[in-house]
């Protein structure tokens, strides 16, 4: 196998403050594997600007003026972190032989992209970085981020624990990507469908270096909420097996108010109707919202709207666009 020309995609928001801590930290890492030979002399660090409000694409801009391994490309809105990471890899796919997706704020070690590589060169076409532990969240995120993926599990997602976007994936892997054309993007989920042979490299992560998480609570709830609804039906069955227990439950109340009319024993029950009323009324609006969310995202899907649209790069192909 030849040495893999290597490109290292990082999607960026607001970022101006971390990016000149962590840029450094890429460009040596990928000049290290490079002196290793590990990969490619043409190899890349490839940053997609999410169309941040502040300096964050001048910075990259400045960088790949500083450095050829540095490349950018910016979108021309804001399109979320999924997109703005599919952009970038649909962009490399034609450009290298392999990826690492990564996170601009430093927290991901990047020490284990030369495990990565070694898992690539053995054969494989995924590699999943995988945290060994959370020791650096509080007990809530801990609790809700394990949470979450045990949920997704039991839903039917294939999704890998304690995985989240630091992975690397083949030129192979990527143009089998590149066949899913959903608008409401999952890759966590996504990539597991992709399928190839695949291994986890485990890693520690760290504090963020600089500036502030742009995943506060409600966004995470939210992401957690788009990956479910994406990649299984099963909320809308668990929704149906709720009705036939409700269905069953009140035929159960309909028999046994009749007997109690019939052999003459009644009670004014106005406290419990109205509790049994609210309850209905909270369960068939959640099944509603539920039912709604998916056919919101089938509304999305039917429209085709390009994923993404690249605005700007530092390699001079402007305009392009998702197909």
């Amino acid at each position: 196998m030849s040495v893999p020309v290597l490109y290292i995609v990082i999607p960026c928001y607001n970022e101006e403050e971390v990016l000149p801590v962590t840029s450094g930290l890429f460009l040596n890492k990928l000049k290290n594997m490079i002196s290793d030979g590990k990969v490619a002399e043409n190899s890349r660090v490839l940053f997609v600007n999410d169309g941040s409000k502040d300096t964050t694409y001048e910075i990259i801009e400045n960088l790949s003026k500083q450095d050829e391994h540095f490349e950018g490309l910016s979108l021309s809105r804001n399109r979320g972190h999924q997109n703005a990471l599919l952009a970038g890899l649909m962009t490399a796919r034609t450009r290298c032989d392999i990826t690492i997706s990564i996170d601009c704020d430093g927290q991901d070690d990047i020490n284990a992209m030369d495990k990565m590589v070694d898992e690539y060169a053995a054969g494989c076409d995924v590699v999943y970085g995988v945290r060994s532990k959370r020791a650096t969240d509080t007990f809530f995120k801990r609790f809700t981020a394990e949470g979450f993926y045990k949920v997704m599990k039991h839903l039917g997602a294939d999704v890998v624990f304690n995985h989240a976007d630091y992975r690397l994936l083949s030129r192979r892997a990527l143009d089998g990507l590149a066949q899913f054309k959903e608008v409401n993007l999952f890759l966590r989920g996504l990539v597991p469908l992709v399928g190839y042979r695949y291994s986890s490299v485990y890693y520690e992560r760290n504090e963020r270096m600089a500036g502030k998480s742009h995943y506060p609570l409600k966004k995470m709830l939210s992401f957690a909420f788009d990956g479910i609804t994406s990649l299984s039906i099963k909320p809308i069955r668990l929704i149906t097996s709720l009705g036939f227990l409700i269905s069953i439950l009140s035929f159960i109340g309909v028999i046994v108010t009749l007997i109690t009319k019939l052999v003459g024993f009644t009670v004014t029950g106005w406290t419990s109707l109205i509790c049994v009323i609210c309850l209905m009324g909270g369960v068939q609006l959640i099944c509603l919202g539920v039912i709604g969310e998916y056919i919101g995202k089938i509304y999305n899907e039917t429209k085709h709207r390009p994923r993404f649209i690249i605005s700007d790069t530092t390699f001079g192909e402007d305009g392009a666009r998702d197909d």
